[in-house]
């Protein structure tokens, strides 16, 4: 008879224990297991579950919840609120971090604990209207960026051998963008039940990340000849006392490659926030041909997470071949796409926009990190990676800002995102080109 109940037993656990199985054999492939990776892929995909959660519930509370005309007088609140100061804070976010190389899994579950205790208190806040929503929110987004700061800093500490930087965060990105994927329509069911579910998730999943971050290696934690980078683009820019002979390499000693690639990644970034927002509005107000707002923004955050998914695995594919051609190529892409967007503005170009926008942020970010690989002395990566990191955020800031005060216009908009694209673009074409033609630094290594 025991022999029965086992077999049950086995029968109904193995769709979980299989799929986990199966999940821990794809993350721990090619070495990423012994080297640590494979335990950041996993907390990575935790924290995108995590943040999809808080996501869906801010979104119906604030958005989805009102006539249009207040959710964007509720949703201007809510970026005066939380994201004017983030623009304040994230700047000290990298620096700080910087100061803590001994306590980046403590950092890590640091943010996970504070987006959990913080979860708690919005689901009082969505039940009952209360202010406290706004803070909170702010909260949650500075341990995000904060998190995913400490987070690009790691990932040159656990590559596994003959691993390029950019296949390493290709995977962790992929393994996000999964657990988003899975977590987003659950966290829809969650709220259906009531505006708190989906918060009581991400406190459980957050709970959960904090002790999966002490799970990563104690390498992480270690500063052995590691140094902070300047982001500053050669030593002619340096001013006042940092115009004396610096011992400390940086940013400014490996030429521009990595300035001007970080500034067409700006750009990109700035586009990201401002579609989120714009479109958010503009399709709620005027929905796809034959579709509802929530069908409408549904294709089109499906389509931009199809293309995010699609650019990181090109990404992987190419590693590290000609990143600033690559760079070049695909704001040009996106470039074209949105002027061709805002001319014939319809519903299949709009999509088409979310998708080609995806691809070109994904693959551009994985190519500057193949050049901050090749170009940044071993002594300042990890900080190099948390200064650049922070810049971008803020430049999704920005783009968000833009996105919520435009006129409801199609053309207009789409217009204003082309000019800004290309101004990013032709401000970085020439200098990158030059770094393309001369293989970057001396010592320029591609691993």
């Amino acid at each position: 008879m025991t022999g029965p109940v086992r077999a049950v037993g086995r029968a109904l656990h193995f769709p979980f224990t299989g799929t986990a199985r199966g999940i821990r054999k794809a993350t721990h492939a090619h070495g990423a297991g012994e080297s640590g990776l494979g335990k950041l892929i996993e907390l990575h995909a935790v924290n995108g579950a995590g943040d999809v959660m808080i996501t869906v519930a801010l979104a119906s509370t604030v958005f989805f919840s009102v006539p249009t005309d207040e959710a964007r007088g509720r949703v201007a609140l809510y970026l005066a609120i939380t994201m004017a100061p983030f623009t304040v804070l994230a700047p000290v976010i990298g620096p700080l971090l910087d100061r803590l190389p001994h306590g980046r899994r403590a950092a890590m579950a640091g943010a996970m604990l504070a987006r959990a205790m913080l979860a708690l208190i919005i689901s009082g806040a969505v039940a009952t209207g209360s202010l406290e929503l706004y803070p909170a929110a702010l909260g949650v987004l500075v341990a995000s960026k904060g998190y995913g700061v400490v987070r690009s800093a790691v990932v040159p500490r656990l590559l596994p051998p003959r691993f390029s930087l950019v296949k390493a965060n290709s995977r962790v990105t992929l393994g996000g963008l999964l657990a988003t994927g899975i977590a987003a329509p659950v966290g829809a069911g969650l709220q259906a039940i009531g505006p708190s579910w989906p918060l009581y998730g991400a406190f459980v999943i957050f709970i959960a990340g904090t002790f999966l971050s002490f799970s990563l290696p104690p390498k992480v934690d270690s500063a052995k000849g590691e140094d902070r980078a300047l982001l500053a683009a050669d030593e002619e820019h340096l001013h006042g006392p940092h115009r004396k002979e610096v011992k400390r390499p940086g940013l400014r000693t490996v030429g521009t490659a990595v300035t001007h690639a970080l500034g067409a990644n700006a750009a990109l970034r700035w586009l990201s926030g401002f579609l989120t927002f714009f479109l958010a509005f503009l399709l709620r107000e005027h929905p796809l041909t034959g579709e509802s707002a929530a069908v409408s923004l549904g294709l089109v955050a499906v389509s931009a997470g199809v293309g995010n998914a699609l650019g990181t695995a090109v990404g992987a594919w190419l590693r590290s071949k000609g990143p600033e051609i690559i760079i070049l190529t695909v704001v040009a892409f996106v470039l074209g796409a949105a002027i061709t967007a805002a001319i014939f503005f319809g519903a299949f170009l709009v999509a088409c926009l979310a998708a080609v926008a995806g691809f070109a942020q994904a693959l551009s970010k994985l190519s500057l990190d193949a050049l901050i690989q090749r170009d940044v002395p071993e002594l300042v990566r990890t900080s190099a990676f948390a200064r650049s990191e922070t810049l971008l955020q803020v430049s999704w800031v920005f783009g968000g800002a833009v996105g919520i005060v435009m006129p409801l216009n199609g053309y207009l908009g789409l217009s204003v995102a082309s000019v800004v694209v290309a101004v990013g673009w032709l401000a970085t074409a020439k200098g990158l080109l030059s770094s393309s033609r001369h293989g970057g630094s001396p010592k320029a290594r591609v691993a």
